[in-house]
């Protein structure tokens, strides 16, 4: 199974942190973020990965050679302006169809800066089951920009904080605010489906595509650990859980 890795960003909400490193080399107990989601797809049966690096880019690469890519094969897809995430992807897009025999398996798209017990295995087997053009792992709780979803966990919409108008894309009798956890499951074809061009969110294409009536679905991962590890005292928190909970990313 194939994967890719967001790790462009600036790290700009991690600053001191990321002051002369990626955030995807900033540590936890000693371990860099990009070692941890690098061993936890492998945990579940992830051999290849594209990471998108723009930030302290020679230093990743450096940092897997060393590493001797923690034995797995490992490409880097380097950015010469910032695409964001879905531009990001669609950079990527030949590392998941460049061959026959695994142009239809879904891949997973993961955050560096997420650190979660998210069961990837149940999440890909979720997204078969529905026959999802994508799933997204989404939980009930706090954020600043919600996605809307249906009764059926259907993408409908968007919200920005608590008190904005919804942004309906499809019609729904009852709609519910959940938080993206930034782990996505993907079908190919979707990459054939992105005509954003240049920078460009994900979640702009996710809105477009289910609007025209694509099945963007919701994994609810509200039983998992999850936490944002974009901000110094998130990083500092994890370590904290990770000594004291027992928690196992």
């Amino acid at each position: 199974m194939k994967a890719m890795i967001l790790a462009a960003g600036l790290g700009t909400r991690l600053r001191p942190l990321t002051d002369d490193r990626p955030k995807a080399l900033v540590e936890i107990n000693g371990r860099t973020l990009l070692e941890i989601t690098l061993d936890r797809l492998r945990s579940f049966g992830v051999s290849e990965v594209i990471i998108n690096v723009y930030h302290f880019a020679d230093m990743i690469r450096d940092y897997l050679k060393t590493n001797n890519n923690f034995g797995m094969r490992v490409e880097v897809s380097r950015e010469e302006v910032l695409l964001d995430t879905g531009g990001g992807l669609k950079k990527a897009a030949y590392f998941f169809v460049g061959d026959s025999t695994s142009s239809e398996e879904p891949f997973i798209v993961h955050n560096v800066d997420v650190l979660s017990t998210i069961d990837l295995r149940r999440m890909v087997q979720f997204h078969s089951d529905h026959q999802a053009l994508a799933t997204l792992a989404v939980q009930d709780r706090k954020t600043s920009r919600y996605l809307l979803f249906d009764g059926q966990l259907l993408l409908c919409g968007r919200r920005a904080g608590n008190d904005k108008e919804h942004e309906l894309v499809r019609a729904a009798e009852r709609s519910q605010a959940l938080a993206f956890s930034g782990i996505h499951i993907i079908s190919p074809r979707l990459l054939r489906m992105m005509s954003e061009e240049g920078a460009f969110s994900i979640i702009t294409t996710y809105l477009r595509l289910a609007g025209q009536g694509e099945k963007i679905v919701a994994f609810r991962a509200d039983e998992y650990y999850w936490r944002d590890l974009g901000r110094p005292e998130g990083v500092a928190q994890a370590a904290e859980d990770l000594k004291k909970k027992g928690i196992t990313p």
